[in-house]
């Protein structure tokens, strides 16, 4: 068996040993068969949310013991094809095979990654915030550029994407931009992303073509849906109504329709313009319900955050990643140590590598250096 083929088989084992490790293989088909048992109780529909979660859980876990069964069955038929062609010195059947296995190592790569996405709100949509940061025009337009990539990245993943609020920069760019991105996992992917993102380029606004370096921050938190109960009393909250201004012609609106809601006990102000009055305030309040639940999620994190930040990586809200078009092509994750020269390719939205990576840093507390010097 030549070796590139055997690397194949190997990487496909070392994607089934971590995907058996975060499903707990050993005792998967035992809870399977409790929650089967549990759905066939009569009483378990008196608690609709209980009886629904239960019916998520299920799926998710059945899911992932066809998805294992399915990679083991194909790895070891199509292994075994490739040693049986070459005995029989049928090239023909050798490449398919191998074909097979290098097209499951794909597979089963992005199954593992799938994997790392078991937060309870990972599979949620969500909504992705863009801030141009100090720096006038510079930022602003380095904010355009970041809420391009993103929406790159979405539109490559299939999610939909809707704007929900956009502030003009006064000469270019953007001040600030709202989107919700709807898809499965969209939250899950997106979180790793919350921080501060670093530009350093001959600016185009420069005539002396001088290096600026500009910064722009990024806010990600999951939209809430009917599964995650969240109360927003009235007297909490003051809900103010003015007219949104962009860059003209027909996004001008005439009327007073944008919509500002502000949180009293946390100061948390959302915005809706793009829309009638009426969408505009269901937008806003989806929205601050979602940044409620996101500050519930980041208390629960604190923990875990603090362990990284004594270990030097940087925490959600700080400097995470730094673009840098001049004087070398790199895009380099400062928590991760993920970096890549395709600088173009990162604005284009190939963002996968880096969310992966730190997905792994999540759940494994160790960079991507630290898991290869182990290896």
């Amino acid at each position: 068996m030549r070796a590139e083929t055997q690397s194949t088989i190997e990487s496909i084992r070392k994607s089934l040993s971590l995907l058996g490790q975060r499903m707990d293989w050993q005792t998967a088909p035992h809870r399977l068969e409790e929650m089967n048992a549990m759905i066939e109780d009569g009483d378990l529909w008196s608690d609709p949310v209980r009886a629904q979660k239960l019916m998520r859980d299920r799926q998710a876990l059945l899911d992932a013991i066809e998805t294992y069964r399915r990679i083991e069955a194909d790895l070891n038929a199509n292994a075994e094809m490739v040693e049986l062609a070459e005995e029989e010195g049928d090239a023909d059947l050798v490449a398919e095979a191998e074909g097979n296995l290098k097209s499951l190592s794909e597979m089963a790569r992005q199954k593992e990654l799938e994997a790392l996405l078991n937060g309870e709100a990972d599979a949620n949509d969500t909504f992705l915030e863009i801030h141009a940061g100090a720096g006038g025009t510079e930022s602003c337009d380095w904010a355009a550029m970041l809420a391009r990539m993103y929406v790159r990245w979405a539109e490559k993943k299939g999610y939909e994407v809707e704007l929900i609020s956009e502030t003009a920069g006064e000469e270019a760019g953007i001040r600030s931009a709202v989107y919700r991105i709807g898809g499965h996992n969209a939250y899950g992917w997106l979180k790793s992303e919350s921080g501060v993102h670093r530009l350093v380029r001959i600016s185009p606004y420069d005539s002396a073509a001088r290096r600026h370096t500009s910064f722009s921050s990024v806010w990600v938190y999951p939209v809430v849906d009917e599964n995650i109960e969240i109360t927003v009393p009235d007297n909490e909250i003051r809900i103010d109504t003015y007219r949104s201004s962009g860059a003209g012609g027909q996004h001008v609106n005439t009327t007073d329709s944008a919509v500002r809601i502000t949180h009293l006990p946390t100061g948390i102000v959302v915005t809706s313009s793009e829309k009638s009055q009426h969408q505009n305030r269901a937008n806003a309040m989806a929205a601050l319900k979602s940044r409620l639940y996101q500050m519930e999620l980041d208390r629960r994190h604190a923990e875990i955050n603090a362990q990284h930040a004594a270990k030097g990586d940087a925490g959600w809200g700080n400097q995470i990643r730094s673009y840098v078009l001049h004087p070398y092509q790199m895009v380099k994750d400062l928590r991760t140590g993920e970096e890549t020269s395709d600088t173009q390719g990162v604005l284009d939205g190939a963002l996968d590598a880096f969310m992966a990576a730190t997905l792994a840093l999540d759940v494994s507390g160790k960079s991507r250096a630290e898991a290869q010097a182990e290896d």
